[in-house]
């Protein structure tokens, strides 16, 4: 069983930037489409980033597009998600979810419930 561990979150001021990973084990990173989510209290839990298994397609929330960036280290097997530009409605729990995927395909997932295993979350906190 594929097991994930989100690193990175913290708290940063309006306009600064984080870098989020997620530590994929238990099983091969290249086997999985990847995403990240994010969730407030009281929320659902809303896509943000979305990459496929060998990284050459990635697809982005509105709302982040532009100033977030997924990308996949499939010899490391992890997959980060870079953040610039941050305001205050960026605040959230940020979890990394995957699905395995055949190994021809190179689809992504933004639909929560395409997603079959989930890590813990890290908060991350932007202050104004």
């Amino acid at each position: 069983q594929v097991q994930l561990v989100e690193s990175g979150g913290g708290l940063v001021q309006a306009g600064g930037s984080l870098r989020l990973s997620c530590a994929i084990s238990g099983r091969t990173g290249s086997w999985y489409a990847m995403g990240w989510f994010r969730q407030t209290p009281g929320n659902k839990r809303k896509f943000v980033a979305a990459v496929n298994r060998n990284g050459s397609s990635k697809y982005y929330a509105e709302p982040v597009n532009g100033r977030f960036t997924i990308s996949r280290d499939n010899a490391k097997e992890t997959v980060s998600l870079e953040m610039n530009s941050l305001s205050p409605e960026d605040t959230a729990v940020y979890y990394c979810a995957a699905v395995e995927v055949p190994s021809l395909s190179s689809a992504y997932y933004t639909g929560i419930h395409e997603y079959d295993v989930w890590g813990q979350g890290t908060q991350v906190t932007v202050s104004s």
